[in-house]
């Protein structure tokens, strides 16, 4: 998680992690099996006291540990070259209305209320932050278990920031839309009092002297923390130390990775917002599956100080809500950096968001072959597009580009990650992880012993790029949808930093949700939030609830 291109580890890795006696040639003939390269048998020879050294410097390097929050010196920019910012500065039109804000419902028709709705409701004394504090934690009680969403109540912490938004507001303080707002933070993120367990066994009692950055933003907002929220273990799936997280649209499944409880638990209506991570589809991914709409803003527009990293130069943070609307404010309290940053790679810029009348003015594309290939959910896919038309939008049929090595792509976050966790193999608590098979985590971290450090520069010079031929096409729209199964989409988009949204679209025929994903361009979370809010407030899609969760 931070902008960095680290040449992590040598050639020499593949070798065995014995005491450094001399590398003989057998050892070299078979790392030579394993790296794709064959030398002759003098070149041998020469190698093999370079390559005892190698090793006696890889041990002197890891006698000095460099601790959780040093990241490696170089950074990634996911800027192309020649780039053009596209956001627009200025004030903001967050379109909150008073509504019918006096027929608020029962508790549990309020735990479904958008924080664009409780906002109101808060600001205008219908409801107090201490009775819907409360609201949630009792949802949180009761549902909880069954979903497997959380790790820990912050009942002790919750009440007493509730009180203190009714106190400020009752001075006549109003810290803006989200005082006084519960909602969930994704186990990655340091909170000072509580563990940070990263969701596995080997970090289930640890308790980290950080604070987040992303809490310390939310708790100037005035925002209440009540649940610190599941994520797959270090970050991968929905599976953690306490089972697997469940959709709550169908409990036989599971949520999807790795912010599942962050969006499990949000359209459940356990908290009215959450806070997850993206790396891979983290965000997207167990937003479609649970029928929340999530952001997963440009890569460094959100400070990930105080959140576990799995690569520096891929994580992200965003927001997981019911709405579009409601990911604009959150995102709003986020981004930008802050002081002092421990995040290097976070760089300043403007957001706004004043939603148009229609889509008729914005340039928006869509990925034609992907839906095409989507055939599962093509009714719901077809359906979006349509809503997409009505508002006034033109869509262009575009492709991604060619000549693209993905199946070399993996490399980069796994050899970010296993820096990362060096240590935790080196001592062989990988172990103790629960997922012990080929595509589990403890799996990846030890397959990255054996990442080259040219092959982790090479595969991030295909980066550059990809970076370049994906600016070209995204450069020309202000907004392009694909399918929720975007192969190879989020992929791409990851490497690039690219900022995203999952939108619900409707449900499929067992009864489980459905979704699209908007793309825009760098740093233009303004136009992409924008956009959503208009095929929300055309869909109503957003407004679907699962109801096991939201019948009395």
């Amino acid at each position: 998680m931070t902008r960095l291109l680290i040449p992590l580890l040598t050639v020499a890795l593949v070798f065995s992690c014995a005491s450094p006696t001399s590398i003989s040639r057998r050892d070299i003939r078979g790392a030579e099996k394993l790296i794709g390269v064959q030398f002759s048998n003098e070149e041998i020879k020469a190698l093999r006291s370079y390559l005892t050294r190698n090793r006696q410097g890889f041990d002197s390097v890891r006698a000095v540990p460099a601790g959780i929050n040093t990241s490696p010196a170089l950074y990634f920019d996911p800027r192309p070259a020649h780039f053009n910012r596209q956001s627009q500065a200025g004030p903001s039109d967050w379109r909150l209305s008073e509504g019918d804000t006096d027929m608020i419902g029962n508790d549990d028709q309020i735990a479904f209320l958008s924080v664009a709705e409780l906002s109101v409701l808060i600001r205008t004394h219908k409801i107090s932050s201490l009775r819907l504090t409360q609201i949630y934690l009792d949802r949180l009680k009761r549902f909880g278990d069954t979903l497997q969403a959380v790790v820990a109540i912050t009942e002790e912490l919750a009440l007493k920031q509730a009180q203190r938004a009714d106190e400020e507001l009752a001075r006549g303080l109003y810290r803006g839309p989200l005082h006084g707002i519960p909602y969930g933070i994704k186990d990655l993120f340091a909170v000072p009092g509580y563990k940070t367990t990263w969701g596995a066994e080997p970090y289930q009692h640890q308790l980290l002297p950080d604070t987040a950055k992303v809490y310390q933003r939310l708790e100037a907002a005035g925002a209440v923390l009540v649940a610190k929220l599941t994520t797959g273990a270090l970050a991968r799936g929905d599976v953690w130390f306490g089972g697997k997280t469940k959709n709550p649209w169908d409990l036989k499944q599971g949520a999807s990775g790795s912010s599942a409880g962050s969006a499990s638990a949000t359209a459940a209506g356990l908290v009215a917002f959450s806070i997850g991570t993206e790396t891979l589809g983290s965000i997207l991914a167990p937003s479609s599956r649970c029928g929340a709409t999530g952001l997963r803003p440009t890569f460094g527009r959100v400070s990930r100080g105080g959140c576990m990293t799995l690569a520096w130069s891929m994580d992200k943070a965003g927001p997981i809500c019911r709405s579009a609307q409601d990911c604009a404010l959150i995102f709003n309290a986020i981004y930008g950096p802050n002081q002092p940053e421990p995040d290097r790679s976070v760089v300043p810029g403007p957001f706004t968001f004043n939603p148009p009348a229609d889509l008729s003015k914005l340039r928006i594309a869509y990925f034609d072959k992907l839906f095409a290939r989507d055939t599962a959910h093509r009714i719901t896919n077809d359906s979006a597009l349509h809503i997409l038309r009505r508002l006034g939008a033109t869509l262009t049929p575009v492709s991604l580009p060619d000549s693209i090595p993905f199946a070399g792509f993996d490399i980069i976050l796994r050899a970010e990650s296993g820096a990362f966790f060096d240590e935790l193999v080196l001592a062989h608590r990988d172990r103790e992880l629960g997922e012990q098979d080929e595509s589990s985590r403890a799996n990846s971290l030890r397959q990255s012993r054996f990442i080259p450090a040219v092959e982790y520069l090479q595969a991030n010079r295909q980066r550059t790029l990809l970076i370049e031929k994906m600016n070209a096409l995204l450069s020309r729209y202000d907004v392009i949808v694909a399918p929720a199964e975007g192969f190879n989409l989020s992929m791409a988009t990851n490497l690039t930093g690219h900022p995203a949204i999952s939108l619900p679209t409707g449900l499929d025929k067992r009864g489980r949700p459905t979704s699209v994903v908007l793309y825009s361009n760098l740093y233009d979370e303004g136009t992409l939030l924008e956009a959503a809010f208009l095929f929300q407030q055309a869909s109503g899609f957003h407004r679907l609830r699962p109801k096991i969760f939201s019948e009395d």
